[in-house]
């Protein structure tokens, strides 16, 4: 057998790619009936990606042209491993981001078209993920490295193979799979950026494993705390031996105690990836793939968040958060596949740990009412630890005119976050005060002079999946796909925050404030122990909830051909689902009340449908529509409050929410001028039943965000899509002979707008029978909408070896991130970034190398997030970002 055909055998496309616009399906080794072999043109050959979704899949080898966004019955991107290379990216999420209608927000969540993540769906190899983030459904794609990652489709219409869960499109990563030929590669990379490299940075001790992204067990809940969770009592019924045992454990000095760390060093990153191919027998090979890789990054931020009167002319609130992150990602990948014939079997082992080592320093003043002249000093130290461990195995099978896709996975996510500790202080500026003119931790537990909280997250999510998928070739023009799939997803999350009140007697209350000014882990020692009372309050009413959704669904397609020059696809999926969220009355000995569980039991019938035809040769047209849903994430549903480091956001849910229903639709023209060179022009409109946004909240004291229903909304827009490849062979001399200049560029438009009327509701827990009107503005943009983003890339890139220098420029226009309730809303303003990557392999040195320089940031683009009325503005989360650069080496064995 060939390398080809193997390859060929490897490569499976999605059910929606089976039939081409064009041309009937056939096997790999059969020309059409009566037909002549057609002539192989070199510029239309393409290496076809290897994808792999639900449904399976049969290649098409009858179109010359294996570019699957052309053949494939529905509308859809791909980045293949030589356009993620391209870009430069490290992590997958980045390289999505150059998408046209794509656009990546805060910590790797992806918005399509405009649409939150949570219209948003991603599956690895065709199997769902859980989230190890409490502020997703969807799996942050920045913890995915591009180096697993062999394709990443991404598919904008929707059709009945896919979950129902479908608003703005679905992401399928597709792992690499058996290797052609036994090989491995090392890489290695340093890299830095203008406002942490060399540059002054927080940190706190630790343990000694923190830089490799593992605890020791330092960070373990304490035996006293551990005891007390256990027993089932309150905090408030214990007696103060036990408050005092478990508040001496809460703040230990190398865990919670801020250390200035200078001439910061630079980030760095290193792989390893091999894979072999076995030869058992005739057309039967056994393959392996495994990686492993280590990225630790760090990076500082000065953010800005301010707060003003109702018209924004006046600061009531100004402070400024010094931040220095360490984010460590480390990774490994264990693939086995057995290639049988035409049948492939794949068996993915995947483990992903994320986490973040976080040191903030926050300086300000606050003016309001009770706070008037009080300056603040807050510290924080915390630790979140993100994990997913994820099996599946897929088979494959085809048989000729029978294809038939068995999929089955387990994946478990969990994120903890202890110790995750913030200490306030506070300077009154009160005259006559002893302690007036010192930054003091008042440990009274009073709002006006700062709280001190330990808190202990901890998130366990598990999913299990099983789909089977039977596709027939009735005959040559027509297919029909049946289908099944079942998930059962259950989460548990525990969120246990304690804050330590000091007093003694009359007289030793006088000296109380003295402890404040010591370091938060010499507040709490033997001495202080001994000489005052140390009690312990818990903050939230409902730590620990259970949450789950299980969804059973059946579906069925067909694909006809009724001429050569019309596709057909239109199917029906069937999905029923049952999605809780309860409070966990067994915790504590006496059962908790007040907390309102969710129960959305719903079913549906959601059809979708596209017709492609081909007017004239290398010209087509799609026109689709379809129904589908968006399902309440769970984090959006339970009333927990969460920390959300990335935008120093604390957010909390509502039980109310119900699922919102989107009707979608979408027209297409499509020019293909051979070889990678296209041109596609799309309109697209959906309109959305219930759409899910985000709102203001105040709760004790604090102002948070929650979540409620909006009545309805739409969103209407258009793309262009323009790929061009032109040989420089005629520029002369050797260097331009192999050398081609690409240029690659999309635009999305997209509008939206939220409908109110005067009668409309939109529940949520203080209120189930709030006025949405009182909530939202008629005719406001969703949360998370662009209505300009653009990508732009010039490179010039070597045809017959590794050599290529690309810009890349990112827009996107303004979009609101927040709900300002009786304030404006806040707005994010992303902007231009302009990026340099290169690549080159190095000949002559007895093993291949490859070497790596980017410039990320060129031009200095900030982050800027900010509340605006008029000519007045305030800054919510605006910092520097300044430019980075990396350089990095692989080796190929």
């Amino acid at each position: 057998m060939s390398t080809g055909t193997r390859l060929a055998g490897l490569l499976l496309l999605t059910t929606s790619l089976s039939f081409p616009s064009v041309l009937y399906a056939q096997s790999a080794d059969e020309p059409p009936a009566n037909a002549e072999e057609p002539e192989q043109d070199a510029e239309e050959i393409q290496e076809e990606p290897d994808i792999s979704v639900p449904g399976g899949g049969i290649i098409v080898t009858g179109r010359r042209n294996r570019n699957p966004e052309r053949n494939s019955t529905q509308v859809l991107n791909v980045l293949s491993e030589a356009d993620i290379a391209r870009t430069g990216e490290s992590d997958i999420a980045g390289a999505l981001g150059r998408v046209s209608g794509l656009a990546v927000v805060g910590d790797g969540r992806v918005f399509v078209r405009g649409l939150g993540d949570r219209y948003s769906l991603a599956l690895l190899n065709g199997l769902p993920l859980p989230s190890p983030e409490p502020l997703s459904r969807v799996v942050p794609l920045d913890i995915f490295p591009t180096n697993v990652v062999a394709s990443s489709l991404v598919q904008k219409t929707y059709s009945a193979n896919y979950p129902g869960e479908f608003g703005g499109g679905v992401i399928n990563l597709t792992t690499k799979a058996v290797p052609v030929e036994d090989f491995l590669s090392v890489s290695f990379s340093i890299s830095g950026d203008s406002e942490t490299t060399f540059e002054n940075s927080l940190t706190y001790a630790g343990s000694d494993l923190d830089s490799f992204g593992f605890d020791t067990g330092l960070r373990d809940v304490p035996p006293n705390l551990q005891a007390f969770l256990d027993s089932g009592e309150r905090i408030g019924s214990v007696d103060l031996a036990t408050s005092e045992a478990i508040a001496g454990e809460l703040l230990p000095t190398n865990l919670v105690t801020l250390l200035k760390e200078g001439n910061e060093r630079p980030n760095y990153s290193g792989s390893i990836t091999g894979g072999a191919s076995i030869e058992l027998g005739e057309d039967t090979y056994l393959g392996i793939i495994a990686t492993a890789s280590i990225k630790n990054s760090l990076r500082n931020r000065t953010v800005i968040s301010q707060g003003g009167s109702s018209d924004l002319s006046e600061l009531f609130q100004d402070f400024s958060t010094f931040i220095t992150d360490e984010n460590v990602l480390v990774n490994g990948l264990i693939g086995i596949g057995l290639d049988f014939g035409e049948h492939t079997i794949r068996w993915t082992n995947l483990y992903i740990r994320d986490t973040l080592k976080t040191s903030r320093l926050e300086q300000g003043t606050d003016i309001l009412p009770g706070f008037d002249g009080f300056d603040f000093q807050t510290q924080q130290t915390a630790f979140f630890e993100r994990q997913l461990i994820d099996t599946q195995l897929v088979a494959e099978l085809d048989f000729n005119r029978v294809n038939i896709d068995l999929r089955g996975g387990y994946a478990r996510t969990d994120r903890e976050a202890p110790f995750n500790t913030t200490v306030s202080y506070t300077r009154t500026n009160i005259p006559g005060d002893p302690y007036g003119d010192f930054f003091v931790a008042y440990f009274n537990q009073l709002s006006d002079a700062g709280i001190t909280t330990v808190a202990f997250d901890d998130l366990q999510e598990e999913l299990w999946f099983a789909g089977a998928d039977l596709s027939y070739e009735l005959f040559d023009s027509f297919e029909v796909t049946v289908g099944g799939a079942y998930s059962d997803t259950t989460r548990r999350s525990s969120s246990r925050e304690f804050r330590p009140f000091i007093s003694g007697d009359v007289l030793d209350d006088s000296i109380v404030p003295a402890l404040g000014l010591r370091r938060p882990g010499q507040i709490i020692n033997d001495a202080t122990l001994a000489g005052f009372n140390v009690t312990l309050t818990e903050a939230s009413p409902f730590p620990v909830f259970d949450a789950g959704i299980e969804t059973k669904a059946g579906y069925g397609l067909f694909r006809w051909l009724p001429f050569e020059t019309l596709t057909i696809e239109a199917g029906v999926r069937y999905e029923d689902a049952a999605q809780f969220v309860a409070l966990d009355q067994t915790i504590f000995n006496t059962p908790i009340a007040g907390a309102t569980p969710t129960n959305n039991n719903n079913d549906y019938f959601l059809p979708g449908g596209t017709i492609t035809w081909e007017p004239l040769e290398d010209f087509q047209l799609r026109l689709s529509a379809s129904k589908t849903i968006a399902r309440p994430q769970f984090r959006e549903l339970v009333e927990q409050t969460y920390f959300d480091p990335e935008s120093n956001r604390r957010f909390r849910g509502n039980p109310l929410l119900t699922d919102s229903e989107l009707i979608n639709a979408e027209a297409r023209a499509e020019y293909y001028f051979g070889g990678p060179n296209r041109i596609s022009l799309a309109g697209f409109y959906k309109e959305i039943d219930n759409p899910i946004e985000n709102t203001l909240i105040s709760a004790s004291g604090q102002v948070l965000t929650s979540f409620a229903n909006a009545p309805s909304a739409e969103l209407y827009g258009a793309e262009i899509d323009f790929a061009y490849g032109i040989d420089l062979f005629g520029l002369g001399g050797t260097f331009f002979e192999t050398k081609q200049l690409l240029l690659l560029a999309n635009y999305t438009y997209s509008k939206s707008q939220i409908k109110v009327g005067a009668g409309d509701i939109s529940p949520t827990t203080s209120n189930p029978n709030q006025l949405a009107a009182l909530i939202f503005d008629d005719g406001a943009p969703l949360v998370g909408q662009s209505d300009h983003v653009g990508n732009i890339s010039i490179g010039i890139e070597d045809t017959e070896k590794t050599q290529q220098a690309t810009i890349l420029l990112n827009y996107s226009s303004e979009r609101v991130t927040l709900r300002g309730g009786a304030l404006p809303d806040v707005v994010e303003d992303p902007g231009l970034t302009v990026d340099f990557v290169a690549r080159t392999e190095i000949g002559g040195v007895g093993t291949p190398l490859e070497l790596s320089f980017e410039v990320r940031n060129i031009f200095g683009r900030d982050n800027f997030e900010f509340q605006q009325l008029g000519e007045n503005r305030i800054e919510i989360n605006t910092y520097q970002v300044g430019t980075s650069v990396s350089l990095g080496i692989k080796a190929e064995f």
